[in-house]
């Protein structure tokens, strides 16, 4: 029971104060797991991060069901995942109840735009964590660079690419290039 709590209480922390989604929250599920409370390694953080973003869901519910899993079995995988989709619940909730008086205010506008640049940077720094912690090898090097050249070009010209296109091309090139390791070895 204590496991759990410990659980609720830490994933609730990460989905209230955790801005921009799942991959804003990449860089804070590193802190708090791998180093504060290391309840996970480094190689099985990332082995996560891969998992939460190849299935199906947000990245930050398949994260909490994965550690919640890891930590308490059942019980704990659904205590952490109701505990990080809470405080985005409760959130938007309360601001659908007066959702036009609240868009009229400007400094939510302002506040909204300070957070879109936090988010910017918390993605990135996440990105930079998981290239830094990766094997420094050309093929790692390529593919990281390629991936964020398309993303960046993508971005740029505003082209309507499906991420779910991006999941099946990396995970197949993955696999391909897993094989092709397999084989000369």
């Amino acid at each position: 029971m204590k496991q759990l709590l410990r659980l609720f209480a830490t994933f609730f922390k990460i989905g209230a104060f955790t801005f921009g989604g799942g991959y804003a929250m990449i860089a804070l599920l590193e802190n708090e797991f791998v180093s504060r409370k290391q309840w996970i390694g480094q190689e099985e953080f990332l082995d996560m991060v891969a998992i939460a973003e190849s299935t199906p869901g947000p990245v930050a519910i398949n994260s909490a069901t994965y550690i919640g899993y890891h930590m308490a079995g059942f019980w704990g995988a659904l205590v952490s995942t109701v505990a990080v989709v809470l405080p985005s619940f409760l959130i938007i909730f309360a601001i659908s109840q007066v959702f036009d008086q609240f868009l009229a205010i400007s400094y939510v506008n302002y506040a909204f735009q300070g957070i879109r640049v936090c988010v910017i940077y918390l993605i990135l720094s996440a990105g930079l964590k998981v290239f830094r912690s990766l094997e420094q090898t050309w093929k790692n090097r390529l593919l990281c660079f390629g991936v964020f050249g398309l993303m960046t070009t993508f971005s740029l010209f505003s082209v309507n690419f499906s991420s779910i296109w991006f999941i099946v091309i990396c995970g197949v090139l993955g696999l391909a290039l897993f094989r092709r390791k397999e084989a000369a070895a």
